[in-house]
């Protein structure tokens, strides 16, 4: 063997630094700011204001169930609602199941 193998140095590398971790970490941290402001914020608002909604049903209102009925409240208890979906017929439904309430003599307001 006329040539003898060439091995490659390695350089002695540093310990990354500080500097380093916080260059790999920012777009993490951005990614979840991002999801932050776009996903989850707009999304608590609304379960609030739901909610609010919810709790602040009175009779007379209009109501929508989970399960598409629509009827008119005759009873409102601490934890459910007596919905009218035709005359003289009425419905128990869970608070937690309405999923719109429209406040009485009003129109359901548009969505932005």
């Amino acid at each position: 063997m006329l040539i003898s193998p060439a091995f490659a140095q390695t350089a002695g590398t540093a310990a990354p630094g500080a500097g380093a971790f916080i260059a790999q970490l920012a777009p993490l941290v951005l990614i979840f700011v991002i999801f932050y402001v776009l996903l989850i914020r707009p999304q608590q608002k609304r379960v609030k204001e739901h909610r609010a909604k919810v709790e602040a049903v009175r009779k007379n209102d209009q109501v929508v169930t989970g399960g598409g009925l629509i009827g008119k409240v005759t009873r409102v208890e601490a934890d459910h609602v007596e919905v009218e979906v035709a005359p003289n017929v009425r419905v128990r439904a869970v608070k937690g199941t309405l999923s719109d309430v429209m406040p009485a003599g009003g129109t359901k307001p548009a969505n932005d």
